[in-house]
């Protein structure tokens, strides 16, 4: 079995030895070279799901010809390197073409119509989610990205890629603005551009309930 070259533990490390490794890298980000580690638990992994879930069927109702995935399983390409987005949302014909034989091991970040990314809080990915994340997604034009916090309560909040702002140097770059945000309690209501654009509704509290036959009887 391959292992993952790992230099003596320095780096830098490619997208090869990411994929070498025994566990092919299931957990870990590449990041300017670098192995990054994810920080899922169960709440985090609840809360990715149920966004999928709603994400999914909102876009069936509406005849949508997209794909929804989840967990982190899809790898995507962006300006640093490999992330593994909590929820994806891909073009129906670019999914399509997957099952002819043009399966992609890493889907470009410009494939995609929105991702979103759930904070593990006080770990090491939390920073990235915040800060570093976003600024990768919009230099790939993503439309939309959704930044999710379910603790001490639900909160989610939408941000739409703008390609008007202003860089350091006097320059246009793309950069997300807040569009949205919605926190438990209140009803979240956003558009996804799509060949038939869909809307999803719901109030945040859904991502941190607990299922019925976990409540007190």
């Amino acid at each position: 079995m391959s292992i993952a070259h790992d230099h003596g533990g320095l780096g830098p490390y490619t997208v090869e030895d990411l994929h070498a490794r025994e566990d092919e890298g299931r957990g870990l980000e590449l990041e300017d070279g670098w192995l990054v580690q994810l920080s899922p638990n169960p709440l985090h992994s609840i809360a990715y799901r149920r966004l999928h879930e709603l994400i999914e069927a909102a876009a069936a109702q509406a005849g949508a010809h997209v794909y929804v995935d989840r967990g982190g399983d899809w790898e995507i390409s962006t300006t640093a390197g490999i992330r593994k987005p909590d929820v994806i949302v891909v073009p129906g014909d670019i999914a399509a073409s997957w099952f002819d034989g043009d399966c992609p091991t890493t889907i470009p970040g410009q494939d995609l119509l929105l991702v979103v990314e759930v904070v593990s809080p006080r770990s090491g990915s939390e920073g990235r989610d915040r800060f570093r994340k976003p600024q990768e997604y919009a230099a790939m034009g993503i439309p939309q990205y959704w930044l999710v916090d379910y603790t001490p309560e639900p909160v989610i909040q939408v941000f739409v890629l703008d390609d008007n702002q202003t860089g350091p140097n006097g320059k246009k770059v793309s950069a997300y603005r807040l569009d949205q945000a919605a926190k438990a309690g209140d009803t979240l209501e956003v558009e996804i551009a799509a060949d038939k654009p869909f809307t999803v509704r719901l109030d945040p509290k859904l991502l941190k309930e607990r299922p019925a036959h976990l409540r007190d009887h």
